[in-house]
């Protein structure tokens, strides 16, 4: 498996959309064109489960080194009422493309912290969204949440709001490895938190882990894993660092040489995956693990998981409305991000106009790679029987497969693909192959972090 690991760790995309965002042809993109888009794709949510919402709340009290999301940073809580404003007036222009109210079926906040927030505050904008629509039959409402600064009154009120998600911030337990990522809670924060939130009612927990950070060693992950244990989280996510410091300049506070590399990283990735399994979670799609009884298991055994610009997700809704600050929003026609700088964001939603800044609308083979990507990435199987699966593109990415075949990670026959176990760790490489824009144009320079 060192071997394999090392072979394939090269840049790749982590495929929460295709095209993936560097790849998009913005060329024709315009408001007015999204906008119409939007409208079909909310008439055919009528026939289907509804919508989901994805709201990002970017603001965070410090700045976590490894972070590569799109935050901002400041201590003045002054900013909620201001942005929470935004979001309301942003909502309520998507409200004017609709000619009923949207049924919804899931809503997750992310960031940033969400929990920065005021338990007030969630509930503002939160009430105004689910006044305004009608919650589908099983909806799924899940927020992302920094152990240190989530209090019972949050829970609480998420949970009186329809929350039942919650998913917590931890990384790492290894207080040298917290301090040089500057991400610090203790265990107690995290098993306080999670049994206040069993205690409310919250159905599922997730916790992110990340390996490859600063400081890691094989001995600190299986603790960490090991304390996680403890606590029995209903889903994990054991993401690798991705290092980009050409996008984000704070992970440059450390250096390569902090980082676990090569052997080393893998073999952290390699310890951790192995104990989780050990320890009853199943492994899910890329990098999620989870116990039997939490839907994303049973949604992957019933070939329903699906994967967006959220993560994975228990279900596929024909519209994706991304709110806020540098949020992306997704129809089945193509995508659409908004500003990514606050200031600009604000300056749009003062003007009246959607915040979108640029988009991508799919061309026929971007349809049918879309579709083989999301099936490898969330069923480990793909197939091209069908007239409508074929084109050109995918039959020149057979090719880019024999040397995964060779190696074992990957069975294909005239028409279908599959992964075989020994290639789950490589879901990002293999979908790689089917990546036409990617090797149309491969990049001359550092946009994706490594693979493994």
């Amino acid at each position: 498996m060192s071997n394999l690991l090392s072979k394939y760790n090269v840049p790749g995309p982590r495929y929460t959309s295709y095209p993936t965002v560097p790849y998009w042809d913005t060329s024709d993109f315009s408001e007015a064109n999204w906008k119409k888009a939007v409208s079909t794709a909310f008439r055919a949510s009528k026939k289907d489960d509804g919508i989901s919402v994805y709201f990002h709340l970017p603001f965070c009290e410090s700045l976590c080194t490894y972070c590569g999301c799109n935050t901002r940073i400041t201590v003045n809580h002054a900013v909620e009422a201001t942005y929470v404003g935004a979001l309301i007036r942003e909502w309520d222009m998507y409200l004017a493309l609709f000619d009923s109210p949207p049924r919804i079926s899931e809503i997750h906040l992310g960031g940033g912290t969400p929990t920065f927030f005021s338990p007030r505050h969630l509930a503002e904008f939160i009430d105004h969204i689910l006044s305004t629509s009608v919650i589908a039959k099983n909806a799924e409402f899940s927020f992302e949440a920094h152990p240190g600064n989530t209090t019972p009154q949050h829970l609480q009120v998420l949970y009186g709001l329809g929350f039942r998600r919650l998913s917590l911030g931890i990384q790492d337990f290894d207080p040298h490895v917290q301090e040089l990522v500057n991400r610090i809670q203790s265990f107690e924060q995290v098993q306080e938190v999670t049994n206040q939130a069993r205690k409310i009612g919250f159905t599922s927990v997730n916790y992110d882990l990340i390996y490859g950070l600063p400081g890691q060693t094989v001995a600190s992950v299986l603790e960490t894993i090991r304390l996680v244990n403890l606590l029995r989280p209903d889903r994990i996510a054991f993401y690798s660092y991705a290092h980009i410091p050409w996008l984000k300049p704070s992970q440059r506070k450390f250096t390569e040489q902090d980082l676990p590399v090569g052997k080393a990283k893998s073999d952290l990735y390699e310890a951790g995956r192995a104990l989780l399994m050990q320890s009853g979670y199943e492994e899910i799609g890329m990098d999620h693990f989870a116990l039997k009884s939490d839907s994303l298991y049973q949604a992957a055994e019933k070939h329903q998981l699906h994967r967006n610009f959220m993560g994975y997700t228990h279900r596929y809704t024909p519209l994706l409305i991304g709110l806020g600050v540098s949020a992306i929003s997704e129809t089945e026609g193509g995508y659409a991000q908004n500003e990514k700088r606050v200031e600009d964001y604000y300056r749009r939603i003062r003007g009246g106009s959607l915040p979108v800044f640029k988009g991508h609308t799919h061309t026929p083979s971007d349809k049918i790679l879309r579709t083989h990507i999301l099936r490898i990435i969330c069923s480990m199987e793909t197939s091209w029987e069908e007239p409508s699966l074929q084109c050109k593109e995918v039959f020149e990415a057979l090719p880019r497969l024999k040397e995964m075949e060779a190696d074992g990670l990957v069975e294909v026959s005239q028409n279908q693909l599959r992964v075989k176990p020994a290639g789950k760790p490589f879901l990002r490489n293999i979908c790689m192959a089917f990546d036409a824009r990617l090797w149309e144009k491969l990049p001359l320079s550092e946009i994706f972090s490594k693979t493994v």
